[in-house]
Order: C-alpha cells, then structure tokens, then sequence
C-alpha cells in the first residue's frame, strides 16, 4: 500500500510538473500584446500615409557653363604652317594673349623675308607715279585755261575786223549805191560812151570807173567771207587743241585712278600679309589651361583651321546639363527648383523630403530647349541657386550629377496610389514673375 501510495503521489507531481511546464512553454497564464500592436502599427501606417511628399523626377546630367565663352574652346590655327617652337605644355595655365605657339610657312609665296618691305616700296612707286599723273592732269587743265583765252582773245580779233569789214562792206556798197545811180543815168549813155570810146570821143577812164566801184563792193564782200571763214577755222583748229589737251587731261586722271586702285590693292596685300606675320604666333583668347594638345615636336605641319590645344577658362560660372524625358518635359519650366547629387561628394538623400537630405545642392532651372536632342530627350540647363549653399568649388567641367527635379507636395497615401496606377506626377509650374512673388509674400 505504501509502495502505491508513494507511485500515486510520483505520478501526480510529475503530471503537475508537466502541466506548468506546458503552461510555461505556451504562456497560458500570460495575456496578448498582439492587439495593442496591431492598433499602434494600423495607426502607424494611417499616420504614415498622411505625411507631406515631395513628388520629383530623376534625371541625369553634367556640370558644364552657363555661358558659351566659359566652356572648353578648340584653340585652331587659322594659316596653314609648320611648328617652330612651343611656349607651353599640357596643364600649364596661361593669360589672354600668351604665345602658345610659333608657326612657319609653308607657302612659296610668302617665303620672302622681305616681303612686307618690297610690297611698300611698289606703295611707294605707284604713289609717285600717281602724283606724276596728277601733275600732268594739272599742266592739261591748265593748257585747256590757255588754249581757251587764247580763243577768246583770236576770235575777239576777228571779230573785230569783221566789224570793221562790215563798215567798210556798208561804205562799199554806198559808193555801189552812188554808183549805181550814176550807172542808171549813164546806162543809157553807156552804149554809147562806148562806142564814144571806140570812136575816141571819151577817155578810157571815164569808162573804167564806173567798173572800179562795183569791183570794189565784190571784193570787200569777198574779204567779209573770207574772215568769217577764217573765224570758224580758228573755232576749228582751237576746239581741236582744246579736246586733245581735255583729252590728255582725262588720261592723266584715268591713270591716276588705275594708280589709285593698284595702291589700294598693294596696300590690301601689305595689311594681309602683316595680319599673316602675327598669326604666326598662335595666342591664347582668355585665361585657362591648355590641355589636349594635338601636335606633338617640332616640324610637324598643321593644315589651315586644325586644333592646335584645349583651352579649358579659370573663370567660369558653373552650371549643369540635364535631359528630361518627353513625358516629363511639361513638369519642367523656368524657375523649377533642381536638387543635385555631384559625383564624388557624400550624400544622404530622403527623395520625398530633400529638406532632410545631407550633401545635396541646389540650383533653378534657366533655360530649357526646345527642340529634341540627338539623345531623344530635351535638354535644360540649370544654374546654382543664390539663396542656398554653393557649390563646391571643386567641381570640374564634364563632372556627373544626378538632378533631381522637386514637384508638388502630397501625400504618402497619395504618391503610393498614384504609383500603383500609373497616373503622372501633379502638374507644377514655378512662379517666374518677381511681382508676383512679392505679392504672395505680402
């Protein structure tokens, strides 16, 4: 009895045993937390949904200028020659108007060495030869002044005996007149005078001057016309003098002009090959560093408009480059504020609150084109912004950054939805007028 009495009691603290056991393992005593958490993770998410989001799109692009005359500019040589001397290296940096190379020729034509000087000695020549011209022109104007008083002053003379032929022409055919009368009352005694003088009843005399008279009319009549001829061959022979001096005097000009023309064009020649002189020595345009030199050693020869070096400028206003993808180029305009992420700079980025974002920099879009790119995207440039912390001062030319473009705030329960269906960010466009922005601040 003993024996099953103390098997019973064995039998019962195991079983008691096992049951807090079992009690222990599956916390039957013990009450759940699983509620309370459920609740505080459901009230989680609802607060969660209902956070401020910043929508944006992400887009890749590399530091480059604002301005064109800032990025790396080609230095080429405008004459075709051969390298004579270098005066810089890769990597030196150089002022505007440094000589960074010095250049021969390799053109027959400009071998001369002298060539500039020969040219203004035919200058020279051709300006004697034109005053020479010019002088004669003067002696022909002056020869045409004298030939045309002399004119004057042998066509006054005639004239002058052509009045006094005239009086003498009207006395003349007085005495005609006179004579004539006498002729009417001595026509009819004529016949007979006549025959008086055959038959020597009259003297011949008394005939013959009644002849005298009106030979005496015809030959002043006759001296008339001849002086007027004479008048109009002197007309004649000074028009002829006159012309030829007009003519030498036109020549003289003429060739004053040719000579005129000819200086103009040695003159031409003597400025471009000066201009051909300086452009010997290729100088730098602005400040920089040379880098990427195309030629190498002395001798080698360049053809006309070839690269020579990169000049990369020291002063420069950064900004960068970006392609925006067509379904997203109606969120982009003037104004819109860029977060940038520049390569080899730490970062910490929260995309949907770039206020709490660590290494970011910001800048504005200025300008945004509009035509596609070889890329198949459109291009925007973006500038630093002036109201946030520069940028870093190291930065190169052709460095990446990764642009991210801040849109509209929303809400997380918002984005996420608009994520699962497919819908575009909210339609934002930044205030560009100044005015405006003034007012909203009031």
């Amino acid at each position: 009895m003993t024996r099953d009495f103390l098997n019973v009691h064995i039998e019962e603290a195991v079983h008691d045993s096992k049951l807090e056991s079992y009690k222990a393992v599956y916390r039957v005593k013990r009450k759940s937390n699983v509620k309370k958490w459920l609740w505080a993770i459901l009230i989680g998410l609802v607060i969660m949904l209902l956070l401020p989001w910043t929508q944006n799109i992400r887009t890749r692009g590399a530091v480059t200028t604002q301005r064109q005359e800032q990025r790396p500019q080609e230095l080429n040589t405008v004459l075709a020659g051969r390298v004579v001397k270098w005066y810089v290296k890769e990597g030196d940096f150089v002022k505007k108007g440094d000589t960074i190379v010095q250049l021969g020729e390799v053109k027959v034509d400009y071998f001369d060495p002298k060539l500039l000087q020969r040219t203004q000695q035919q200058i020279n020549a051709k300006k004697i030869a034109m005053e020479g011209y010019q002088s004669k022109a003067g002696t022909a104007a002056t020869q045409v002044v004298a030939l045309e008083e002399a004119q004057k002053l042998k066509l006054n003379q005639i004239d002058i005996k052509l009045r006094q032929q005239d009086l003498k022409v009207t006395a003349d055919s007085n005495d005609v007149v006179a004579v004539t009368n006498e002729l009417g009352v001595a026509k009819r005694q004529i016949d007979a005078a006549k025959i008086l003088y055959d038959s020597g009843v009259i003297a011949l005399i008394d005939y013959e001057r009644r002849k005298v008279a009106e030979n005496k009319y015809l030959q002043s009549k006759q001296e008339l016309i001849s002086l007027r001829i004479e008048k109009n061959g002197t007309i004649q022979e000074y028009t002829d003098k006159i012309a030829k001096a007009e003519g030498d005097r036109f020549g003289s000009l003429s060739n004053v002009a040719t000579g005129e023309a000819d200086v103009a064009k040695l003159e031409n020649a003597f400025s471009n090959y000066d201009i051909r002189n300086q452009l010997y020595y290729v100088l730098a345009p602005q400040d920089g560093q040379i880098t990427k030199a195309r030629k190498a050693g002395i001798g080698e020869f360049v053809k006309e408009g070839e690269m020579l070096v990169e000049v990369v400028p020291n002063n420069i206003k950064l900004a960068v480059e970006m392609f925006i993808e067509p379904m997203d180029l109606p969120l982009i305009s003037r104004g819109q504020k860029i977060r940038f992420i520049f390569d080899g700079f730490p970062v910490i980025v929260f995309t949907g609150w770039p206020n709490t974002s660590y290494g970011t920099f910001g800048g504005i879009v200025a300008a945004v084109e509009t035509s596609v790119s070889v890329n198949g995207k459109f291009r925007a440039l973006v500038i630093e912004d002036p109201n946030e912390k520069p940028w870093p001062k190291q930065l190169r030319m052709g460095g990446g950054a990764n642009g991210i473009a801040l849109l509209k705030d929303v809400p997380i329960g918002y984005e996420i939805w608009r994520n699962i269906n497919g819908f575009p960010p909210e339609y934002y466009r930044a205030d560009q007028d100044p005015k405006n922005k003034s007012e909203k601040k009031k």
